[in-house]
């Protein structure tokens, strides 16, 4: 039965946005990442991504994008994806799921409308560098 199906809570895990150098556009440009900041190494981690909300009162989403990684190592991150820039004024999801020690763990984040901007910037572990966390 389904309400016998545990999952555990995540901690430690973390879905971040953080300015870098972006050749292509020649600016700093926000970027998406899956720290890992545990003991622990994740396997077959799934990031499934979308923005959606409203711009000038209308309705608009984007492409849900997948990323799949097979391993990412304890201590460590790794880049999900470039946020450009007309999506920060939408709410931006990153639905998470990825096996450790032989369970299943799955959390969203999401950055809301507007929170990624260099005023809500905190430190970031692994990383040492400014960025914003997803709730």
């Amino acid at each position: 039965m389904k309400k016998d199906i545990i999952i555990p809570k995540v901690a430690n895990v973390h879905i971040v946005a953080f300015q870098e150098w972006n050749d292509d556009f020649m600016e700093n440009s926000w970027y998406a990442y899956l720290i890992n900041d545990t003991d622990d190494l994740l396997e077959m981690a799934m990031v499934v991504s979308r923005a959606y909300g409203l711009i000038n009162g209308e309705e608009r989403k984007t492409g849900t994008f997948r990323h799949a990684f097979a391993k990412v190592e304890p201590r460590t991150a790794v880049k999900v994806e470039l946020l450009e820039n007309n999506v920060l004024q939408l709410n931006n999801e990153f639905m998470l799921s990825y096996f450790a020690n032989g369970q299943l763990f799955d959390k969203t984040f999401v950055f809301r409308t507007n929170s990624i901007n260099e005023k809500a910037t905190a430190d970031l572990p692994i990383i040492n560098k400014r960025g914003v966390f997803a709730n």
